[in-house]
């Protein structure tokens, strides 16, 4: 049986989801890139490849097995992309959430419903099929559920638009006591830096009182300002167009002090370091290129 408990991004983690890079898949057509990042690297030949991104992922797995957290993988679908569990579900409180993803996505889904039957049925929850929203554009942070979304009326043409405003009601009603705030992002079916795909590509919470930000994913100005005068300048940690598109807003927490990132992101991880975390640094940046990093590839159960 598992109680799933989340109620924050850095609480002590006992139990995720870890998706798998197995099987993967050929490199897809152009024309069936979910992303402008992925589309970017077909058209350069430089996609990933499966076996670079099975050691990746498995760095991850150790760095889990070394903090004694529980890990559960999905049931490998031949040729399926699975490693961004983030999108497909979601904990809030002791709720599971099943996203409601893009509609040739729904079988991978079906790939961690063996881990979904564990739960109490009262407990797992799928939104009316009106309701678009993914885990990477929920983040749970106390009293507070941050929600990216894209507000503007042309996101029916938006593959790279993943939650809409009927998301965002979803969760306000579920959860009436949580102060729940939406965050309108920028959308690119065709530029990568301006993208941002979830709220996690331009923004996460960390530590205690920290945030990683990046301000030019978010559409209103006064949106990433309340953000910033939320956890504090101080206490903010703003990356740059180029270290969005390399997915630094993207790093993992463990627990409070530990966070999982990519061994390149130098600027970052020395400044983590300084305020006192521990970095766990893997190399992950094959799946970088398909525009999904650590938090994108976890998709966590329980947190003390």
């Amino acid at each position: 049986m598992i109680i799933p408990h989340i109620k924050n991004e850095t609480g002590r983690l006992r139990a995720v989801v870890l998706g798998t890079a197995e099987s993967n898949g050929p490199t897809p057509n152009l024309e069936d890139a979910y992303d402008p990042k992925s589309a970017e690297h077909i058209k350069a030949g430089t996609y990933p490849l499966e076996a670079d991104m099975i050691l990746e992922m498995e760095a991850v797995a150790t760095v889990f097995k070394k903090y004694d957290v529980k890990v559960y993988r999905p049931k490998i679908i031949k040729d399926c992309n699975q490693i961004f569990s983030r999108d497909i579900g979601f904990v809030i409180d002791n709720i599971f959430i099943k996203a409601n993803i893009l509609p040739n996505r729904e079988e991978e889904l079906d790939a961690i419903q063996h881990v979904i039957d564990q739960i109490d049925s009262n407990h797992v929850l799928r939104p009316p099929e009106a309701v678009h929203i993914e885990g990477g554009d929920v983040i749970v942070w106390n009293d507070h559920v941050f929600i990216g979304t894209y507000r503007e009326p042309d996101y029916g043409n938006y593959i790279v638009a993943r939650t809409n405003m009927e998301g965002v009601s979803y969760i306000k009603v579920l959860f009436p006591k949580k102060i729940v705030k939406s965050f309108n992002l920028r959308k690119s079916q065709t530029n990568p830096r301006d993208n941002a795909l979830h709220l996690d590509c331009c923004f996460q919470p960390i530590g205690r009182d920290k945030a990683i930000l990046h301000k030019e994913g978010f559409l209103v100005d006064e949106e990433y300002d309340w953000l910033l005068n939320f956890f504090g300048i101080d206490n903010c940690f703003i990356i740059s167009k180029d270290e969005m598109y390399d997915m630094n807003s993207n790093v993992f927490s463990i627990s409070e002090d530990v966070i999982i990132s990519e061994r390149n992101f130098t600027r970052l991880n020395s400044w983590l370091r300084k305020q006192g975390f521990t970095v766990e640094e893997v190399t992950y940046a094959e799946i970088a290129k398909q525009e999904g990093l650590l938090r994108c590839s976890t998709l966590p159960l329980i947190r003390d």
